[in-house]
């Protein structure tokens, strides 16, 4: 199992993973791994940056260096939207991913945002080694991509004037939902919606073109939106809105890869499975704390709100997800199944 100690250690033994493998004896197989994310460093900064980081060092020690990846940060690389179809084609290594920012390519990838399916870590985490999780790995690997570390996140508002707490609040806002299930459930509510990646909501709110943005914990965090928000929906306790984001592999490149290789990414994004779900629910507290000393206004989501907003996602975004495809249908039917 990964510690944090380890890590830090395999990453000093292996500096050439960060210096772009310079003074390495042999070539060595550089993976480029993109996100969207704020940058750090491999102990400080956004878990999904340090994820990323912690996966790089750790394939280059168990690899003797064979491998090495380089972290992209900031869609520094490769902008937001256009990483997943960059995986499929093999123009891409690796991204930590929202799932279904992939929507409007391939539209069962938006599972990973159905409001009020998942409520529950636990719940999400299990869906891995069940046959929604099976279903759901074979159906992206037949895309190009390859699960290499499952990350769930827990989401809550973020609001300029007024806290968006229960559904009847949203009636009149113009809001950032974080996927197309998900708007449908607002639009249900009387709000309008914005489709932007999550590291474009500051701007939104900054200039009015978005009341309120729903987002993960730990984008309310990293993008600063106390800055620009008065009130906070905390997810801390009960969330209507998980989202699945993996680090994804192109599939095109793990297939070209010796087995011995494939083995150490494989097991090495599974041990990294408790790091993403610990930073998730470290930030679902930390994100509160922020937001009361930036001076904005903090509520928490209970379960009897939570199970409005799953009311109006069960007659109107599932219904609809499932008719999309029979692929669709049928890993509705799982995700529901594993509940």
């Amino acid at each position: 199992m990964i510690s944090r100690r380890h890590v830090l250690a395999s990453a000093l033994a292996a500096p050439a993973i960060l210096r772009l493998g310079t003074g390495r004896a042999h070539a060595a197989t550089t993976l480029k791994i993109s996100h969207q994310f704020p940058g750090g460093t491999i102990d400080k900064g956004d878990f999904r940056d340090r994820l990323c980081r912690m996966f790089a060092a750790e394939i280059s020690k168990r690899s003797g260096g064979d491998l090495v990846g380089e972290v992209y940060p900031g869609s520094s690389l490769i902008k937001t939207n256009a990483q997943f179809s960059a995986m499929r084609k093999g123009a891409l290594d690796l991204s930590l991913y929202p799932m279904p920012y992939a929507g409007g390519e391939v539209p069962e990838t938006n599972i990973g945002l159905m409001p009020g399916l998942v409520e529950t870590y636990d719940q999400g985490l299990a869906w891995k080694t069940k046959p929604i999780g099976k279903a759901l790995t074979d159906f992206l690997a037949d895309k190009g991509i390859v699960l290499i570390s499952w990350v769930w996140q827990a989401g809550g508002v973020a609001s300029r004037n007024k806290p968006m707490l229960a559904p009847e609040d949203a009636k009149g806002l113009k809001v950032r939902g974080g996927s197309r299930e998900m708007d449908m459930v607002l639009q249900q509510a009387g709000a309008a919606v914005l489709s932007v990646p999550s590291n474009e909501i500051y701007a939104a709110m900054q200039t009015g073109a978005c009341d309120a943005g729903i987002t993960s914990s730990t984008s309310l965090i990293s993008f600063r939106l106390e800055e620009v928000a008065k009130h906070l929906t905390s997810g801390a306790d009960a969330s209507y809105w998980f989202m699945l984001e993996p680090l994804m592999m192109s599939k095109a490149i793990f297939d070209k890869l010796p087995k011995n290789h494939q083995d150490i990414i494989l097991s090495v994004g599974t041990e990294l499975e408790a790091f993403g779900r610990k930073g998730a629910q470290d930030d679902d507290i930390e994100v509160a704390k922020v937001y009361e000393k930036a001076g904005a206004k903090v509520q928490k989501l209970d379960i009897a709100t939570v199970e409005k907003w799953r009311a109006i996602a069960r007659d109107t975004a599932w219904p609809d997800y499932a008719k999309k495809s029979a692929n669709c249908a049928n890993l509705l039917k799982l995700a529901t199944d594993a509940a």
